[in-house]
């Protein structure tokens, strides 16, 4: 193996495309004991909590969300369910499962969904209750007569211009929403392949991407450190040992 390899930095991260759907997948089951079906017939995972509460679907199909999370009523806290497009970053949607699985082992920090977005100098939006990113691409919507917050990415106001968008329901937990905009804000750039982007037409003047080169083990075993340190703070889960063969090419959603 070289000592280094080349790979894309992609930013806003946003734009970078939908990444491995095995940087949600694998962690969820490894480290954080969500149990899966097994249809070898059907292009899709279903994923059950350790409680029976969480399902999350990765169901590839045309037209609607690729990703839907659903979550029981547990005591007082009502039921909700959270969803996102096949073109959103799975590090974006990975800081909203972090929290979650972070969730289950006791009280997650208290947070406004809003605060890490009006850190990183996100604006009030007009004409609704949200907030918009300083390059105007990224919206925040929230419902204030039922509670729904919905995040869109877009290029232009035309419907060619939309790339994806994510949705929470009315009393998704305020905490796991924050996750996930606080990794939505977060303006480290993603790594991708070194290879043109696949990424719609119309966001390409939007995007930077440079070239840099990494340590192959930086590149070999992201995934596995991940699965480690989420495992790491599981009690009840055990870290599984890192493999030590090469891990497969990023595969991407689009």
């Amino acid at each position: 193996m070289p000592n280094n390899i080349e790979v894309g930095l992609v930013s806003p991260r946003y734009l970078a495309g939908g990444g491995n759907p095995a940087w949600i997948t694998v962690p969820l089951h490894r480290a954080c004991g969500w149990s899966h079906g097994h249809d070898p017939l059907m292009p899709r995972v279903i994923l059950s909590s350790p409680d029976q509460k969480a399902v999350l679907r990765l169901d590839p199909r045309p037209g609607e969300p690729w990703w839907k999370l659903r979550h029981a009523r547990a005591g007082e806290q009502r039921s909700w369910s959270a969803a996102f497009d096949a073109r959103t970053p799975v590090e974006i949607i990975a800081g909203f499962t972090d929290a979650l699985t972070a969730a289950e082992t006791g009280p997650g920090p208290t947070s406004h969904p809003y605060d890490p977005l009006r850190q990183a100098d996100w604006r009030d939006a007009h004409g609704h209750d949200g907030l918009t990113s300083p390059d105007k691409i990224a919206h925040v919507e929230h419902g204030t007569s039922d509670g729904w917050l919905a995040v869109k990415i877009m290029v232009s106001e035309d419907p060619e211009g939309l790339i994806w968008q994510a949705y929470f329901s009315r009393d998704t937990p305020a905490h796991l929403i924050a996750g996930f905009t606080r990794a939505l804000a977060d303006q480290t750039p993603l790594p991708r392949g070194p290879h043109p982007l696949r990424i719609p037409a119309q966001s390409r003047c939007h995007v930077h991407a440079a070239q840099a080169l990494v340590p192959a083990i930086d590149v070999a075993f992201p995934l596995e450190n991940r699965v480690r340190t989420l495992a790491d703070r599981q009690p009840s889960h055990p870290a599984p040992a890192l493999r030590t063969r090469s891990a497969p090419p990023p595969r991407r959603t689009r």
